[in-house]
């Protein structure tokens, strides 16, 4: 039997006719990819072709050989650019997977060579999550905080809507229709129905594993490939019952493959790993703890050391939720970069651009200033910014603020010395600061970092706020803070593989049946994140590799 743990690898392999069979660590599908933005970043694909954005994999090439020069074996990436559309096509075919192209949303260095300013990364296209029926309380949840009114999921093109509903009636009909709608999915459902971003895709794969009839198993712990004869021949499994845990051997007829989500909640190999300033706290799925990982390790297979960095960076700042559980917000794309928003180190000074990509600005946060690592950081704003664009936890509109107040996590004052005090930084140095951003903000010239000087910045900030989308006096009292640290949004480190997902061994021999993808994979990025959805692609692509290589070894 093929035990198989990648949804991509599942379908396909499902598709292949290869019985299969998802052990699922978590009481839900989806991992970290249902609590993300879902973006599959794939160079030279038809559909940005279709909607008549040029590329090429030579541009892809050129692009990459600037921002993430491979460091190790570049066969491996190069299969990632040169099977894409197959995969891609391949899945759409035989699967529900649905994607389109993300036209307006640039490569993140995109004044390096090849870069493009859209559609290599493409989003899956809104799901209806009672499609999936009974199971459709086995997709996991996003983030609360990405959502409203406890269970509305807001897509991407949704946003500029809901910012607008107060000054657009077209902003406030499309807005009054989607919330009249969750109003009536409400009564049938526990959450919203209508499903975009990661959760769209997850359930997409989902359907199709549903549709397969894939053998499940929820609440259940790969511990150990079985390897004999130097051929991975099942996994040991730990599964956790009334009557304590029981362990299980499965045997694989044909191939296994890993895909447990990286290390991102493994306290030894984050010490062993990551820099010491990175924070414990992590927005990824808190089942990603290291098991595909230690299980390929024990089996003969060998860890990427070579990345120049060996996690996704993101900032990420801290809370409590009415609930007590532990919130982390993961500050990407939705308000950091807005106008009126700025960054500063505990010196009371901004230390880079406050609209690089999250990785960037993780590694700014590492390099600091003259006083050293800007760990933590405070993101700062006055009351129009927070109205109009929110603060990390706290939503647009003032949603939240009171609670966030109280508990801490929004420092708020009614004056900037008063705000400076409050953060125990130098007030002279903040207002300093915010006197130079100022004067700055009204020419629309960032004179310090660039803020805004290229079209990715631009992309992340306010299109309607003139001359500069990213930059606004800040002048309107009350002044508000949060804390930022640096955090990962998934790990680089995983297994090395070959073209077709194969775990090597130290010789550099692909160890028989045994396949690794997602972030048990070491990225193909091999440290750098030139731009959104470069987790997600690489995942798919070999995802489906790994399953026609098992399709095709595989005896009748």
């Amino acid at each position: 039997m093929d035990r198989d743990v990648c949804p991509p690898a599942i379908d396909a392999a499902a598709a292949e006719g290869l019985e299969t069979l998802l052990v699922e660590k978590s009481d839900f599908v989806g991992g970290t990819t249902a609590i993300s933005g879902g973006m599959v970043w794939v160079p030279a694909n038809p559909k940005m072709q279709d909607a008549g954005i040029d590329d090429s994999l030579d541009s892809a090439r050129a692009y990459l050989d600037a921002v993430a020069p491979a460091l190790r074996d570049p066969a491996v990436r190069e299969a990632f650019l040169t099977r894409g559309n197959e995969a891609l096509a391949y899945l759409e075919a035989h699967t529900a997977l649905r994607l389109r192209p993300v036209t307006n949303y640039p490569d993140y260095y995109p004044d390096a060579p090849g870069a493009t300013l859209g559609g290599r990364v493409l989003e899956p296209v809104e799901f209806d999550g009672y499609l999936l029926g009974r199971s459709f309380a086995l997709l996991r949840w996003p983030l609360p905080e990405f959502m409203l009114f406890g269970g509305m999921m807001i897509g991407r093109p949704d946003l500029p809507h809901f910012r607008a509903v107060t000054r657009s009636p077209r902003a406030a009909l499309r807005v009054a229709r989607l919330v009249l709608e969750y109003a009536w999915q409400r009564f049938f459902a526990p959450r919203g129905t209508r499903l975009v971003l990661g959760n769209a895709l997850v359930a997409q794969l989902f359907k199709t594993v549903l549709d397969r009839r894939v053998a499940l198993r929820f609440g259940t712990r790969a511990t150990r490939v079985v390897i004999e004869d130097g051929r991975a021949v099942g996994v040991e499994i730990v599964q956790d019952g009334a009557r304590g845990a029981a362990t299980e051997t499965l045997r694989a007829r044909a191939g296994v493959v890993l895909a447990t989500g990286g290390f991102s909640h493994d306290a030894p190999l984050r010490a062993e790993l990551l820099p010491p300033s990175v924070s414990a706290a992590s927005p990824v799925c808190a089942s990603s703890s290291g098991d595909g990982l230690r299980a390929g390790l024990e089996a003969g297979g060998v860890l990427g050391m070579h990345n120049s960095h060996n996690a996704f960076w993101a900032p990420v700042s801290r809370f409590q939720r009415a609930d007590g559980s532990e919130g982390v917000f993961p500050h990407t794309v939705t308000e950091r970069g807005k106008p009126g928003i700025i960054a500063l180190a505990a010196s009371g000074k901004r230390f880079t651009s406050e609209a690089v990509s999250y990785h960037e600005f993780v590694l700014a946060m590492f390099r600091g200033d003259a006083q050293g690592a800007a760990v933590p950081a405070y993101l700062l704003c006055d009351r129009k910014s927070l109205w109009q664009y929110g603060l990390g936890a706290v939503k647009p509109f003032g949603l939240g603020r009171a609670a966030h107040t109280a508990s801490g996590y929004l420092v708020e004052a009614h004056s900037l010395d008063e705000l400076a005090r409050r953060l125990e930084i130098d007030p002279a140095a903040l207002a300093q600061t915010i006197a130079g951003y100022n004067a700055d903000a009204r020419h629309g010239v960032d004179s310090a970092y660039g803020l805004g000087e290229n079209p990715y910045q631009r992309f992340l900030g306010d299109r309607d706020n003139a001359p500069n989308p990213c930059m606004r006096p800040i002048e309107t009292p009350p002044y508000y803070a949060i804390r930022l640290y640096p955090s990962d949004l998934g790990t680089i480190a995983g297994l090395m593989t070959d073209t077709e997902a194969r775990v090597l061994d130290a010789a550099g021999r692909p160890i028989a049946g045994l396949f690794a993808c997602g972030n048990d994979m070491n990225s193909v990025m091999d440290g750098a994140y030139p731009g959104p959805g470069i987790t997600l692609g690489p995942a798919l692509v070999f995802g489906y590799l790994a399953s026609r290589t098992i399709a095709r070894d595989a005896k009748p």
